[in-house]
């Protein structure tokens, strides 16, 4: 009979299976649990706090946005996802609000640049940003754009600001708030100017439901829809590269997949194996929590 061995990738919790057959269970994602097997092959680590509080992650969603009726579906998807990948890095809220999702730290212990790190990698999201939170006054706005700017476009030469107000209440239309906070970057920032047309860095300015953000620009994200919304798959996963890179390509449609490999002794050996695994680990940090089935 042949010897079916259950790897579990990229969760939290380790799920139990009684099976006939020898099972071995690995729990990839910061915390490590196994039965039998070489952890050194795994390469697995706990990702220490580094701190992070005092700055929101702004997350925006791509095709999420097209949805209907069923938005919420898609948008509860990734939070989930979102929150997953959160208790690596500490303590954070997670909520969404007008095709937002809004990652906030709850303490100083908080990794938030590992955390925004991890959520460039979550599949349905399109762009991420690190944001100063401010009232929503132009006062606050304008001091926060002082003490939050000048080191990030340090070395920059050109820039301009795009303001979005979400919260129609705000006295000053979009194009008024940039105005005015463009002036204030002028004044903190020492040798930059205003190129509309093509600056090294565009100063976004939010106002949105409760608060204000400034941040400046996003960082681009995988894109695709939300793991899980689309369904369940299981494919074959070798140590070549065709196999890995369908599994991304699949996973970034929304499907969430089971890999199975068929380790055929003696023909090959135990290190193609570990090969596996290793790539079935590293694609959980974009496909989300997988079950490996090695037969």
């Amino acid at each position: 009979a042949a010897v079916f061995r259950t790897v579990f990738l990229g969760g939290l919790q380790p799920r139990r299976q009684i099976l006939p057959l020898p099972i071995h269970t690995v729990q990839v994602g910061g915390v490590r649990h196994a039965v039998s097997g070489s952890d050194e092959a795994l390469g697995l680590c706990r990702i220490q706090p580094k701190g992070g509080a005092g700055s929101h992650g702004l997350v925006k969603s791509g095709e999420i946005v097209l949805k209907g009726a069923n938005k919420n579906f898609f948008e509860n998807k990734l939070c989930a996802q979102l929150r997953h990948k959160s208790k690596l890095h500490g303590s954070f809220e997670v909520t969404r609000a007008q095709s937002t999702v809004y990652i906030e730290p709850l303490d100083d212990s908080c990794d938030m640049d590992g955390m925004l790190a991890d959520a460039c990698k979550v599949f349905g999201i399109v762009s991420v940003a690190r944001a100063a939170v401010c009232e929503k006054n132009m006062d606050s706005i304008c001091e926060t754009i002082r003490a939050y700017l000048p080191d990030k476009l340090a070395g920059k030469k050109t820039f301009k600001v795009e303001a979005k107000r979400a919260d129609k209440r705000f006295p000053l239309d979009s194009m008024e708030i940039a105005s005015e906070c463009g002036a204030v970057v002028l004044e903190s920032v020492p040798g930059i100017r205003v190129d509309v047309h093509n600056p090294e860095v565009t100063v976004r300015v939010e106002v949105r439901e409760t608060n204000a953000f400034v941040h400046p620009g996003p960082v681009k994200a995988a894109g695709g829809m939300p793991v899980g919304s689309n369904g369940k798959a299981m494919l074959l996963l070798s140590g070549g590269i065709d196999s890995p890179v369908s599994t991304y390509m699949i996973a970034k449609r929304g499907v969430h997949l089971i890999p199975i490999h068929f380790f055929s002794f003696p023909y090959t050996s135990e290190a193609a194996k570990e090969k596996v695994i290793d790539l079935a680990q590293t694609l959980t940090a974009y496909c989300g929590k997988m079950r490996l089935c090695i037969v």
